[in-house]
């Protein structure tokens, strides 16, 4: 019996990157997979490439994250196809000046508020929106995990991005461990992974760690699923750093290459 097997996970983000990733090892795992995103043709494109690997185990969800109504559509359409839903990871995210292409010389109190919304919007009000409409489901089930998304930056916080730092710190931390509080009577875990660097993308690369280089994004997709499987059972509540130990590097090491 595999890892997964007549399991389902709902994933956002999820015509690429991490997102990808999580869906597609999952089903190489047993389960079935549910792919939310906004970009229609990518995210056929990803459910087609997973469904090779087992027809018919993947489904796509075109999802808007900011709008609540399409989150609870996306979890109906969920339990309509696959019966259940064992692993939530709302993985939607950026960070929003580089989503939104604002110029990096562009002071923080010179970005257009707009840009600060759209990064609260999608960095954290997605994940409650997922959470929300998702836990419902899983208390009936009496079962489920959710895997929030955090990151280095919120730990390190950052001039620009600052709807992203915000979002990627306390207050998902703080999420993390309500969500484990509620979850907990119903056979729930809710854990958040925070990732240092990965090579989704190439500039992370520039990123320094201890170990001198960015993360594979397999290695984060490892982590998470093992934090989603009966190993990681004992794991509840709490935020888990996977940065090659940049967070922990003295101060006058610190600093891009």
């Amino acid at each position: 019996m595999k890892e997964f097997e007549n399991k389902t996970a709902l994933v956002s983000g999820a015509a690429s990157g991490i997102g990808y990733l999580i869906c597609r090892e999952y089903v190489a795992a047993g389960g079935n997979a549910v792919l939310c995103d906004i970009q229609p043709e990518d995210l056929q494109k990803a459910v087609d490439e997973i469904n090779e690997i087992r027809a018919g185990a993947a489904i796509g969800v075109i999802c808007d994250v900011r709008d609540y109504a399409q989150v609870c559509h996306a979890r109906d359409e969920a339990v309509r196809a696959f019966g259940s839903i064992d692993l939530l990871v709302p993985c939607a995210g950026g960070a929003e000046t580089r989503v939104l292409k604002v110029d990096g010389k562009t002071e923080f109190p010179d970005v257009p508020i707009e840009v600060y919304d759209w990064g609260l919007d999608v960095n954290l009000r997605g994940q409650l929106y997922f959470d929300h409409a998702v836990l419902a489901q899983m208390r009936e089930q009496k079962s489920g995990v959710i895997v929030h998304i955090g990151s280095i930056t919120g730990e390190e916080g950052c001039s620009h991005n600052i709807a992203y730092s915000a979002s990627k710190s306390a207050a998902m931390y703080g999420m993390t461990r309500s969500v484990a509080q509620y979850g907990a009577k119903y056979g729930i875990r809710c854990v958040c992974v925070s990732p240092g660097p990965v090579l989704t993308r190439a500039a992370m690369a520039n990123m320094r760690t201890m170990l001198d280089r960015a993360a594979e994004p397999r290695e984060i997709v490892d982590f998470i699923l093992y934090v989603a499987s009966e190993k990681g059972a004992f794991i509840n509540g709490t935020n888990l750093m996977i940065d090659g130990g940049r967070a922990a590097m003295r101060r006058k090491q610190y600093g891009d290459k």
